[in-house]
């Protein structure tokens, strides 16, 4: 435990949730031992020492670890193929020892640092782990709601436990006390999410079990458990079945190691803070040698009770030794009010804390961002919830590693071409006024060269080739690897274009790229100077020299001028086809802040129109762009700054004015795509809002009158501008 996660603040709050999750812990405790096949008040044993280490070695501040689930249900199905019966003696001697080896191969497991595993689990596969863990041991507690015992298994046997608690033991007081206790819960969490109802609904529960309610209505209760701490012991030792023992507790250490650390990362990821994987492992080994010399079942991290302390509030492990104190305190003096708590009751409680563990956020995400990645989380929920924990684990790797693969194997493409009067190459896709050069085709491959895509990038490179073409250069920046499919189709695609009288480059990639080359044969691209540092070195070696000739097409026959499509360079870049609407979301944005900032109105409107904030230094069709946009919001800026429209406008057009002349002078035809982008922007606002329209235009023919009458050096331009 760190003190440095100990603060004065936060400490009433963590002894608080310690001492709710001991008390909450005491029917899931007992539960989950009589699973295992032990009398229940083990339970309580295996919730003092554990989780006492658990809290002063762990680097987890906020988890919790106890008797849970997933080992108890491992347990108890294995001590069932052995012939052992629940409760009996032998069960009493045997399931220590199970504890103890699994104690033993966690510690094992720590030693070969096998944390590492963890880096290789997604978040989506986190998730949909801790989210079938959870639903899982809710369908487990739903029978106890009912009238009946805690289910065990996967969802086909839970179901069909359900449905026989409801044909034999089906209590309607029990199954009310539980739906009352359950919505209490649930209201209060959205309501007062910082009060412990828990404790509230427990108490409550225990006065209805105590006036005799319960009984009368035939509703369980817990067991009465006799007072005393436990006695340490060593556990007897059994070599009659020592090859399943070992396979068995193999097993279960590996549930444990994979879904508490999976659980755990998931929290601190989370709430912001790292884990020592090797360290939490080693943890997870003590607490379980701890639960052995006690007589108890394996023990792990719990997903129910570490919802329930982030819940309320614990910031730090002095939750986990409030909450050992407390269960040792309530063992040595309390457990007389034990057999008066009404399970329903507890159970509402425990269903509670595991729907606040179920990641439906992430999956409202992943529908909306990523439907591969929700298919992944989907995977490992009912890998879980159908194949039971180990399986839902690797099905969720498993479908990881295909979306990796799938992901690699059509990584993202492009043609490049040019922006007249800009620097570098650019996507032909992603930018309106990129133009490929005549002759050469120069294509981006984002992603390393292998046998799943390396027919995706001769098929691209091949369907660019024209009878014309004389070079094609690979822009290789992401390539970092190529495997020897690939390198033998590269060979086979150069004597192809060889043939063709077309030169093949790979350009701008490491220079480690180059010695992958030479291993697999292809060294001839290098030694002959078909490997370049850079796009422009490699057009130079094939006669292609700047000013490069372009394609021969018309702005206007290239373009549809469909208005939504004639986006700029530098929000087009950022934000592709949805570069329109950023546009307009600055603009607002710009006009939102005006209120904020202290300056009079003229420096306002100067660092407006100057497009000082996050957007400075874009270019001068970006900012001709944002100028468009502003001039439709013109009387909200002239509301805003106490500034005649007409004056904001000769303003504006006197800054258009500026950038059309420097475009001029840099690039004639640039300056043709920025009079024809105004006029279909303002043809679309006519169409939309002709109202809009009028008022503006006529703000703009009075701040144009100005203009010209005072400022003449514009005039010229104006008239160029704004022809037919």
């Amino acid at each position: 435990m760190n003190i440095k996660e100990i603060s004065s603040k936060t400490l009433p709050r963590d002894i608080m949730t310690g001492v709710i999750i001991a008390l909450v812990s005491i029917p899931i405790s007992m539960g989950y031992a009589q699973v295992s096949g032990l009398p229940a008040i083990y339970g309580l044993y295996g919730s003092i020492f554990p989780i006492l280490f658990f809290g002063l070695f762990s680097t987890s501040p906020q988890f919790i670890f106890g008797v849970d689930a997933a080992p108890a249900a491992l347990v108890g199905a294995f001590i069932a193929s052995l012939g052992i019966e629940a409760g009996s003696d032998e069960a009493v001697i045997f399931i220590p020892l199970v504890t103890l080896f699994v104690g033993l191969w966690l510690l094992i497991m720590a030693a070969f640092k096998a944390g590492r595993v963890v880096t290789y689990i997604s978040t989506p596969v986190m998730g949909g782990f801790i989210s079938g863990i959870s639903t899982t041991i809710i369908f487990m507690q739903i029978p106890k709601l009912l009238g009946g015992k805690s289910g065990a298994g996967e969802l086909p046997e839970l179901l069909v436990h359900i449905y026989e608690t409801c044909r034999d033991n089906f209590n309607g007081v029990s199954l009310m006390l539980g739906v009352v206790s359950l919505s209490i819960l649930l209201i209060s969490k959205k309501v007062c999410p910082k009060i412990p109802m828990a404790i509230a609904v427990m108490a409550a529960g225990a006065v209805i079990g105590g006036m005799g309610f319960a009984k009368s209505h035939g509703v369980a209760t817990l067991e009465a458990v006799k007072k005393g701490m436990p006695s340490w012991h060593f556990p007897k030792p059994c070599f009659d079945n020592l090859s399943a023992l070992l396979t068995t507790s193999l097993t279960i250490a590996v549930v444990i190691m994979a879904e508490t650390l999976l659980a755990s990362k998931n929290v601190a990821n989370r709430n912001g803070y790292k884990l020592n994987e090797n360290r939490e492992i080693l943890v997870y080994s003590l607490g379980n040698l701890a639960a052995c010399f006690t007589g108890c079942c394996p023990v792990n991290g719990s997903v129910s009770r570490t919802s329930m302390g982030e819940q309320y509030g614990g910031r730090s492990q002095v939750m986990s030794l409030t909450a050992s104190v407390t269960m040792a305190a309530i063992l040595m003096f309390g457990t007389g009010f034990i057999q008066y708590l009404p399970v329903p009751v507890l159970t509402a409680i425990v269903i509670s804390a595991l729907l606040g563990a179920v990641e439906f956020d992430l999956m409202r995400r992943l529908y909306a961002q990523d439907r591969r990645e929700l298919l992944i989380f989907l995977g490992a929920f009912f890998g879980v919830l159908l194949l039971g924990t180990v399986m839902g684990v690797v099905i969720g790797v498993i479908l990881s590693f295909v979306s990796i693969i799938i992901k690699t194997a059509n990584p993202k493409r492009s043609f490049l071409g040019v922006i007249p009067g800009h620097e570098g190459f650019h996507s032909l896709d992603r930018n309106t006024y990129a133009v490929p050069l005549k002759s050469a085709v120069i294509y981006r491959f984002s992603g390393n060269l292998y046998f799943a895509n390396i027919h995706i990038f001769t098929g691209d490179i091949e369907s660019a080739i024209k009878p014309d073409t004389q070079c094609v250069v690979v822009d290789s920046g992401a390539i970092c690897s190529i495997d020897i499919t690939a390198a033998e189709r590269i060979e086979s695609l150069k004597k192809s274009l060889d043939r063709s009288g077309v030169k093949l480059y790979f350009a701008s990639h490491i220079g480690t790229l180059n010695d992958r080359f030479r291993a697999l044969g292809l060294g001839e691209l290098v030694e002959r100077g078909h490997c370049r540092r850079t796009i422009p070195s490699a057009l130079e070696n094939a006669g292609f020299r700047p000013p490069y000739i372009l394609e021969e097409s018309e702005f206007k026959e290239q373009q549809s001028f469909e208005f939504g499509n004639q986006h700029r360079l530098e929000f087009e870049w950022a934000f592709g086809s949805a570069a329109e609407d950023e546009i307009e979301k600055y603009a607002l944005r710009v006009l939102s802040e005006i209120a904020e900032s202290d300056s009079d109105p003229e420096q306002k409107l100067h660092d407006i129109l100057k497009l000082k904030g996050q957007w400075k230094g874009i270019s001068d069709l970006d900012q001709e762009e944002l100028l468009n946009h502003l001039e439709t919001h013109i009387r909200e800026l002239s509301e805003k700054l106490g500034i005649s429209p007409a004056e904001i406008e000769e303003r504006i057009e006197m800054r258009k004015m500026r950038l059309a002349k420097r475009i001029s002078e840099n690039n004639p035809t640039a300056l043709e795509a920025f009079r024809e982008h105004s006029f279909y922007y303002e043809k679309r606002i006519k169409e939309r809002d002709p109202e809009l329209y009028k008022s503006f235009m006529d703000y703009r023919a009075e701040a144009l009158a100005h203009l010209r009458k005072n400022n003449p050096e514009y005039a010229e331009m104006i008239e160029m501008f704004y022809a037919e």
